[in-house]
C-alpha cells in the first residue's frame, strides 16, 4: 500500500480520520483558551504551560492502571466514551469563577481519561489497514494531527482576539461532541483484539513485557524524552510572545506536515531507519537560537523548521511495531503514547519552572540544548545494541532482545526508531 488512493479506499479509514480530526481540533483550540485564560489569570508561565500540557503526566496513571483496556475493550465504545468524557470536561472548565484548582483537577481527570485513546486508536489503525499500509497510513493521521494543529491553533488565536476564552472552551467541547458523533455512526463495532478482562495486573504484566527487551527500552526512551523536551519549549509560546502564540504553533504544525509527508510517502522503507537521528536532532536544534531572543517572524521560521523533526516518530513507531506481537500492538502504542504524553507534561513542567526563574528564551534554549544530549546518547547506545549481537553470537543486528521469556517476542525485523504521537 504505497499510493493515497489505495490507503483512502481501506473501509474505515476516512471516518476514523474525521472523528481524530475533529477531537484534534477541539484539543488546539480548548488547549490555547485554556492556556490564555490561566496565564491572564495568575500571569504565570508555569501554571500557563502545565494547563495546556500538565493532563499527559496523569497519563502515567493511565498507563499503570488501565492500558490493558487498550487490547481488551472494544475500540468504537471506547472512542466514543472518551469524546463525551472531554466535552463534559472542557463544558466545566468554561463554567465562570471556576478556581484554578479546580481547573487543573478537571483537565487531570481527562489527563487519565487520556491514557486509553492513543493506544486504542493506534491498535484500531493496524486492524483497519494492512501491514504495508500501517507507516503510509500513519503518516496521514499525523499530517492530518499537523493540519488541524495549524489550522486549530490559527483559528483559536483568531478567536480569542474576538470572543472570551471561556466561549472558545464551549466552542471545543461542540467539537468533541462532533467526533463521538462521528466514531458512533462511522466506525463498525470491532471485538477487542485480546482475549480477558482489563486489569491492573494485566496491565503491569504486559507493561513488564514490553519494557522487557532492551530494543524496545530504547525505542520507547527516543519517542518519549527527545520530544517531550522539545515540547517544554513549545509549551512557553504564550509567554514567549502572548500575542503571536497562535502564530508559533501554526507555524509548528505546518512543519510537522511537511516532514510526516515527506518521510511517510517520498522517503524510500530503506532509507527510513537512518533518518532517526538527524531528524530527531533537527527538532531541538533550531530552539537553541532562542537564547538571541528572536522576533516573531524568526521564532516562526526556526518552530516551523524545527517541528519537521517530529517526523522522527514514524518511523521509531515502524521499529516499535516490528519488534512487538500484532495481539499486543494495541498496547504497545498505548504505553508509547502515554510515555510521550508524560515526558511531554513534564517536559513542560520543567521548561515552565526554568522560565520563572530565568526567561522563557533562556528556559526554551535549556530544554532544547537537553533534547541534543538526550537523542546523542540515544544513538550511542542504539550503535552499541547493533553491535551486541555481532559480538555474542545472539543473532543478527536488529534482532529481538532475547531478554524476554521464550516465544514472548515478535519476529524480528531491521527496522527504524522510536517515535511520538504528536
Amino acid at each position: 500500500m504505497r499510493s493515497y488512493r489505495s490507503l483512502f479506499r481501506a473501509p474505515e479509514f476516512t471516518p476514523f480520520l474525521l472523528s481524530f480530526a475533529f477531537f484534534a481540533a477541539a484539543q488546539t483550540i480548548g488547549g490555547l483558551a485554556l492556556g490564555t485564560l490561566v496565564f491572564r489569570a495568575t500571569g504565570s508561565p508555569l501554571l500557563s504551560a502545565v494547563s495546556m500540557f500538565g493532563p499527559q503526566l496523569a497519563q502515567l496513571t493511565g498507563a499503570a492502571f488501565l492500558l490493558s483496556g487498550a487490547d481488551r475493550l472494544p475500540p468504537r465504545a471506547v472512542l466514543s466514551g472518551l469524546a463525551l468524557a472531554f466535552a463534559a470536561g472542557t463544558g466545566v472548565l468554561a463554567l465562570p469563577g471556576l478556581p484554578v484548582w479546580a481547573v487543573f483537577a478537571v483537565v487531570l481527570l481527562q489527563g487519565l481519561a487520556a491514557s486509553l485513546g492513543g493506544g486504542v486508536r493506534g491498535g484500531l489503525l493496524t486492524e483497519i489497514l494492512s501491514k504495508d499500509g500501517y507507516v503510509l497510513g500513519r503518516s496521514v493521521y499525523n499530517m492530518l494531527w499537523g493540519l488541524t494543529q495549524m489550522a486549530g491553533f490559527a483559528t483559536g488565536g483568531a478567536l480569542l482576539a474576538l470572543l472570551s476564552p471561556r466561549t472558545c472552551l464551549l466552542l471545543a467541547a461542540a467539537l468533541y461532541l462532533t467526533s463521538a458523533l462521528v466514531t458512533r455512526l462511522g466506525l463498525t463495532a470491532r471485538a477487542p483484539r485480546s482475549a480477558g478482562r482489563p486489569s491492573v495486573s494485566a496491565t503491569w504484566r504486559t507493561n513488564a513485557l514490553l519494557w522487557s527487551s532492551r530494543s524496545r527500552r530504547l525505542t520507547y526512551l527516543g519517542l518519549w524524552v527527545p520530544n517531550g523536551l522539545v515540547v517544554g519549549s513549545d509549551s512557553l509560546y504564550v509567554s514567549y510572545a502572548p500575542g503571536a502564540a497562535g502564530t508559533l504553533y501554526a507555524c509548528g504544525a505546518l512543519g510537522m506536515f511537511v516532514g510526516d509527508l515527506a518521510v511517510g510517502r517520498l522517503v524510500p522503507p530503506a532509507v527510513r531507519p537512518r533518518l532517526a537521528t538527524p531528524l530527531r536532532l533537527l527538532l531541538a536544534v533550531p530552539y537553541l537560537f532562542f537564547v538571541l531572543r528572536p522576533g516573531v517572524p524568526l521564532s516562526a521560521l526556526a518552530a516551523a523548521v524545527a517541528s519537521v523533526g517530529f517526523a522522527a516518530s514514524l518511523v521509531l513507531q515502524e521499529r516499535l511495531m516490528s519488534l512487538t506481537p500484532d495481539d499486543l500492538a494495541g498496547q504497545a502504542l498505548g504505553l508509547h503514547s502515554t510515555g510521550m504524553a508524560a515526558l511531554q507534561g513534564i517536559g513542560a513542567a520543567l521548561a515552565g519552572t526554568l522560565a520563572q526563574l530565568t526567561s522563557p528564551a533562556t528556559a526554551m534554549t535549556l530544554t532544547a540544548a537537553g533534547s541534543v544530549t538526550v537523542t546523542l546518547t540515544l544513538a550511542a547506545l542504539g550503535r552499541r545494541e547493533e553491535r551486541r549481537p555481532a559480538v555474542t553470537g545472539a543473532g543478527p543486528a536488529g534482532s529481538a532482545d532475547p531478554a524476554g521469556p521464550a516465544g514472548t517476542e515478535g519476529p524480528a525485523v531491521p527496522s527504524a526508531q522510536a517515535a511520538v504521537d504528536s
